[in-house]
């Protein structure tokens, strides 16, 4: 689409001394292969009307575009339809998978998602945010971004002192030595269990709620005195390496790698510091002995970004977190994928952030997600220990897959379809994950797309005739095979421009249809069209695969 919508631009300018961003979108095939309104945005300026505009228009159009173009008509009131020819339409085709935009060349982006928690589980948001996140770093990648993908998670805070409060009470007192009885296997269910017992009783018991506010200073303590060896210290510094052991052998599950973890620990001294130099310059208040933001003067709510006993809270880690991956990275762009929850919270961090390095807020953008059930499920709390695991959305996908006769239950499976299912819905309202949807090959799912992947694979290698390298004429279901997958590049640039995946699902489940009802009419091998209808198949095969990578999908060449 580049080189018409270019064009378009330079016939406007040429025509009507405007500089213009027109729109220019694909039509249904009937009415041509581009689409534009770029008359009716002009003839209000111009004070003309739209179709005369559009005339003059399609006429420098057909000049510029020359043999390119099959015909350009005009439809009332003012839109311009654009039929290329078929060599052209063969052309984009054949270069689909490796045209990528560019717009992002040179820039460096970091990309934080997921954000656990070190002495909690991962849960289904986790695996969500995983997934989308992994996903919106590679179409960054494909545009030429530099892109560094980030973790960051609480290793202190209220949660950490209600998690040791019950794992002293399990091992009956600051014993690390025990910890060598709890099988590797079960380390972090054992956690998991000490964060539901310690988070009970904190709500139910005063004194206790007394002690673990107290655990809570001593863990900051650690950090601050660099206590590695006391055996409190041992406990704390064991268990918090089981837990990004853990995260990892997930994460390498799943495809999704991180190239640093940063845990708020690291965060809260240069939080606190950069906090501090702020509220004596008057962007942060004293509030009863805490610190805090007004954020009602923007709109906002007030927060509090260092408590009455000098702890830094979730707040203020945040500030020390976009400080440290600048001074990492020298960023050009932040990009945050949290869940709607998170959504007015961040407003006020960047807010204040605003106040004295507003080009960090410039160069972030936060997105967020819905909250993510099992059908017929419930609402989660980790704290009451009701939450749906991410191991568990695995299973439950491996599960229904073993229910579909005839169907290797291979990894690669399992994890297309739990995230296709993720990654075809657009990012931000709430969804329902479905495993026997996920996993049906009748349907817009990912081991349907995988199955049409391997199905082209298959004919490929039957076939014995040399590649087609151009086109002057192709018959309609050949030409309507070589348009969709000519709209790929346009797909990837959308993509990119609104960090939305699910536009690259949605193309590939059209390709992958606009496949079958070409194949359905088309013999290939053996066909005197052979040559041609195999490379169709290959440019096809290339784009598929191509969009399932960037999805972090799998292509099989069988299945």
């Amino acid at each position: 689409m580049q080189d018409v919508y270019s064009t378009l631009v330079s016939v406007v300018r040429d025509a009507f001394n405007i500089d213009i961003q027109p729109e220019v979108s694909r039509p249904d095939e009937q009415f041509g292969d581009y689409a534009t309104n770029v008359a009716m945005q002009l003839a209000g300026r111009l004070r003309r009307n739209q179709s005369e505009v559009a005339e003059v228009l399609a006429g420098k159009l057909k000049e510029q575009l020359g043999d390119t173009v099959k015909s350009i008509t005009i439809a009332k009131p003012g839109f311009i339809n654009i039929t290329l020819d078929d060599a052209t339409i063969y052309g984009l085709a054949a270069h689909a998978s490796t045209t990528k935009p560019t717009g992002l060349r040179g820039q460096v982006i970091v990309a934080e998602y997921s954000d656990p928690n070190p002495f909690k589980v991962l849960h289904v948001g986790h695996l969500y945010t995983s997934v989308v996140g992994h996903a919106i770093g590679n179409l960054f990648e494909a545009a030429g971004g530099e892109v560094h993908r980030v973790n960051f998670g609480g290793d202190v805070g209220l949660h950490v002192g209600k998690t040791m409060w019950a794992m002293l009470d399990d091992l009956g007192g600051e014993r690390p030595e025990k910890l060598a009885g709890i099988p590797k296997e079960g380390r972090a269910e054992w956690m998991a269990r000490c964060y539901v017992t310690g988070s009970n009783i904190y709500d139910d018991d005063e004194h206790t709620r007394d002690e673990i506010t107290a655990l809570n200073k001593r863990i900051y303590e650690l950090h601050d005195n660099n206590d590695h060896d006391s055996p409190f210290a041992r406990l704390y510094w064991t268990c918090r390496q089981w837990s990004y052991d853990y995260f990892d052998r997930f994460y390498e599950r799943i495809g999704t790698p991180f190239e640093k973890y940063y845990p708020e620990s690291e965060c809260a001294e240069i939080g606190i510091k950069t906090v501090r130099e702020q509220l004596a310059k008057g962007v942060y208040e004293q509030s009863d002995g805490a610190v805090v933001f007004k954020g009602e003067k923007y709109g906002l709510h007030t927060r509090v970004f260092i408590n009455s006993q000098g702890i830094p809270t979730y707040e203020a880690k945040d500030v020390g977190l976009i400080m440290r991956k600048q001074q990492d990275y020298h960023f050009d762009r932040s990009v945050v994928i949290t869940d709607n929850s998170q959504e007015q919270y961040m407003a006020v961090v960047l807010k204040s952030i605003e106040q004295f390095r507003p080009e960090l807020v410039k160069a972030t953008t936060h997105l967020v997600h819905g909250v993510v059930k099992m059908k017929g499920g419930t609402k989660m709390s980790s704290r009451k220990g009701n939450i749906l695991r991410a191991v568990t959305v695995l299973g439950t996908a491996r599960e229904a897959n073993k229910k579909i006769g005839g169907r290797d239950n291979d990894e690669a499976t399992v994890l297309g379809a739990v995230k296709y299912a993720f990654l075809k819905q657009r990012m931000g309202p709430d969804l329902t994950y479905d495993p026997d949807e996920s996993v049906s090959l009748d349907g817009n799912s990912g081991p349907y797309l995988q199955y049409a992947h391997a199905r082209a694979r298959s004919i490929l290698s039957k076939a014995s005739a040399e590649p087609a390298t151009s086109a002057n004429s192709m018959q309609p279901n050949e030409r309507s095979l070589a348009r969709k997958i000519s709209e790929y590049p346009e797909v990837i640039q959308q993509a990119v421009n609104e960090c939305m995946p699910h536009y690259v699902c949605t193309y590939l489940y059209e390709l992958a249809q606009a496949f079958n009802r070409f194949y359905e009419h088309n013999r290939v091998v053996g066909d005197e069209r052979e040559a041609l209808r195999v490379t169709l198949i290959t440019y096809y095969a290339q784009v598929l695969k191509d969009g399932l990578s960037l999805l972090g999908i799998k292509a099989p060449e069988r299945m």
